[in-house]
């Protein structure tokens, strides 16, 4: 295959386009597909779209300035990597040249409990903030250790998924039988071979916890000194229980549209928790973000940062490290843009009065 020449891809969905050619039929359904008729996953980047901004004429946009903090921590633009599994599914150096890309563009990374590299060694690569997701397992103990290994590595949070306690019905997996290569280990959880989907009727996983419950969230809070963030909120009053349980944020997502279909989209629902959580925790949204109009959009709604997560794995398909950076640079530049055409020289300086219908 011809190497890809990553500065001549000036927009994601081009990078989309171009990565089929990059993915086993395996990996794409992994990768591209969502829940059922994959209704949300549409809604995820349909509701971005169909929000208008306000211009704003005569201002000074010479500076533009994306640094922001989030948790008190220092980011030079507000966009992170997602958690997002198997990355040796998409690159045979996985989650080591995300982080190189990442490195490369100046982005914060959460790393999935699910990554093909141990946290380790991928803590040891990053030079911007990395996080860390957690899959809870209903094994304490094996919880436990994975928060301590997080937590020693280096990692600055810890974001705890809330809402998987079962797979979705992932039409796309289903039919290519999808299961995880031999070199597609999970050196986070220590837990020998597994599968990720669950057998024959059943609608449990071995790597995921159904009775997982705010008490687990509250003794996870008892167990580390790193902040805690829910990933996976999506109804108001789960983001109001968030705030009486003192966690330290909420990543408002409905999980890239894989699990439940007819969900709202985080568009949609991304002003309905800012509403009712009245700034007493930072928000951050993932799910459809594909121009940095999107990311500025989140940013007006209430968001401090967005996550990305299919757009960098399809640049790391098709460029490893080289494409992850370049899918972080395209939005930085598209954000810097929108940010100048509508007068803001600043994060601090994006609200609703971004967007037209505030």
């Amino acid at each position: 295959m011809d190497t890809v020449k990553t500065e001549e891809i000036i927009s994601l969905p081009e990078l989309e386009a171009l990565a089929e050619g990059h993915l086993s039929a395996m990996a794409k359904a992994y990768v591209c597909g969502g829940a059922a008729d994959e209704l949300t996953l549409r809604a995820n980047c349909e509701d971005w779209q169909r929000m208008r901004l306000m211009p704003k004429a005569l201002v000074d946009v010479s500076q533009i300035d994306l640094k922001t903090e989030v948790l008190s921590q220092p980011f030079s633009l507000p966009i992170l990597l997602a958690p997002t599994a198997f990355n040796r599914l998409c690159h045979p150096e996985a989650e080591l040249a995300t982080v190189q890309g990442a490195n490369r563009a100046g982005a914060g990374m959460i790393l999935s409990s699910l990554s093909t590299e141990p946290v380790e060694e991928v803590a040891r690569t990053a030079q911007n903030p990395l996080w860390f997701q957690l899959y809870a397992q209903a094994d304490r103990g094996l919880t436990r250790q994975m928060v301590d290994r997080a937590e020693a590595a280096g990692c600055k949070a810890i974001c705890v998924t809330v809402d998987t306690p079962v797979l979705g019905a992932r039409h796309r997996e289903t039919r290519t039988n999808f299961a995880l290569p031999p070199d597609c280990e999970l050196p986070n959880l220590n837990l020998g071979a597994v599968s990720h989907r669950p057998t024959g009727g059943e609608i449990y996983s071995e790597l995921l916890n159904a009775a997982l419950t705010w008490k687990d969230i509250e003794w996870l809070r008892s167990i580390t000194k790193l902040p805690v963030l829910l990933k996976g909120v999506l109804n108001p009053d789960d983001a109001v229980r968030a705030v009486e349980t003192g966690v330290a944020g909420v990543i408002v997502s409905n999980h890239g549209a894989r699990n439940l279909d007819t969900l709202p989209s985080t568009a949609a629902a991304l002003p309905r928790i800012v509403d009712k959580v009245q700034g007493k925790l930072p928000l951050l949204v993932d799910g459809g973000i594909r121009r940095g109009t999107d990311v500025l959009k989140a940013l007006a709604l209430g968001a401090q940062a967005v996550l990305i997560g299919r757009p960098y794995l399809y640049g790391l398909a098709v460029a490893g490290a080289e494409g992850v950076a370049r899918v972080v640079d395209i939005l930085r530049r598209e954000l810097m843009m929108a940010m100048a055409l509508t007068g803001r020289t600043s994060i601090a300086q994006i609200d609703r009065s971004v967007l037209w219908d505030a």
